[in-house]
């Protein structure tokens, strides 16, 4: 058993990325994984103010929907995030969700199984899923891979359910991160997690 948190970025709480996202939930269930969906596009967040008020508190300044999802991410083991494509970049709003969780929460992320999860009508979705795969690679996230990219094509939820490439993408990459979150919990009480140093600071102040 496992705990997969996914993150909705789409205005639209039964459009096309929620259809991705309900193709995997499915598969979830079937895996035994417990879930939990958060609907993210449809709130007023704003992004980060670099105040540097998280490092004294723990916590963002900002007391919304990114401190109520904290929690859910520290006891989760798995992390999805879907996004519609806007200019061949994620949902803005989405994005100032992700950094202001990712940077204000003091917990460490490092092996829990990070996807992301794209729609587009047509293009723009490999930009966008790089932009939302490096929110996981910073952060010692091992990223679920699936047959094709993470994506699904479609103007509407409708359209949506007949890219079956797409819906069987969803399903392979759900079914692969359960392995995966399986795998590491199993290997976590064998031998622990790997090592992650800390420390060193690439600054170049002076010029050098």
């Amino acid at each position: 058993m496992g705990k997969v948190l996914l993150i909705n970025g789409s205005p639209k709480a039964n459009g096309c990325t929620a259809a991705a996202l309900r193709e995997m939930m499915d598969v979830f269930a079937q895996e035994g994984m417990e879930t939990e969906l958060i609907h993210v596009g449809n709130k007023a967040i704003r992004g980060c103010v670099a105040c540097g008020n998280c490092a004294k508190a723990g916590r963002c300044v900002f007391d919304d929907l990114v401190n109520e999802t904290a929690p859910k991410l520290e006891a989760a083991d798995g992390l999805v995030v879907g996004s519609p494509v806007y200019y061949g970049s994620p949902n803005g709003t989405l994005l100032s969700f992700l950094d202001r969780l990712f940077y204000s929460t003091p917990f460490s992320k490092h092996m829990k199984v990070g996807a992301a999860v794209v729609s587009a009508r047509r293009g723009g979705n490999t930009a966008s899923f790089d932009v939302l795969n490096k929110y996981f690679t910073i952060s010692g996230m091992p990223v679920a891979s699936s047959t094709y990219w993470n994506q699904v094509h479609g103007f509407t939820a409708e359209d949506v359910k007949k890219d079956l490439e797409g819906l069987q993408t969803m399903r392979n990459l759900a079914r692969n991160m359960s392995f995966l979150i399986r795998a590491i919990s199993m290997a976590r009480e064998k031998q622990g997690l790997p090592e992650m140093e800390r420390g060193a600071f690439t600054s170049f102040p002076d010029g050098k």
